[in-house]
C-alpha cells in the first residue's frame, strides 16, 4: 500500500477530522482513509449526524400528539396530592 502525506492543513480542518473520527469510533488515520475511499468511490451515504437527525425525526413522528404535561396540570396534581396527604393526616389524629 502507498503512503500519502498531506501538509499545511488548517487547524480547523484537523480539528473537524478528529471530531468526525471520534463520531465514527475510528482513529484519525482510519477516518482519513474512509473519507478518501468514499469520495473517490462516490459513496455518499448518510453521516452520523444525518442518521441521528433521521432517528430523531422518526421519534417525533411516533410521539406526535402526546405533548408534555403542562406545568399547570403538574401543579394541580401536586396540590391535589398534598391535600389528600393532609386530609389523611388529619383524619388519623
Amino acid at each position: 500500500m502507498a503512503t500519502l502525506t498531506v501538509r499545511n492543513l488548517e487547524e480547523e480542518i484537523v480539528r473537524r477530522l478528529r471530531i468526525r473520527a471520534a463520531e465514527h469510533g475510528r482513529s484519525a488515520e482510519a477516518e482519513h482513509r474512509e473519507i478518501l475511499r468514499s469520495a473517490l468511490a462516490g459513496n455518499s451515504g448518510p453521516t452520523v449526524r444525518q442518521q441521528a437527525a433521521e432517528r430523531l425525526a422518526a421519534f417525533r413522528r411516533r410521539t406526535a400528539g402526546r405533548g408534555p404535561t403542562s406545568s399547570a396540570e403538574l401543579l394541580e396534581q401536586s396540590r391535589a396530592q398534598r391535600l389528600r396527604t393532609l386530609a389523611g393526616d388529619q383524619e388519623g389524629t
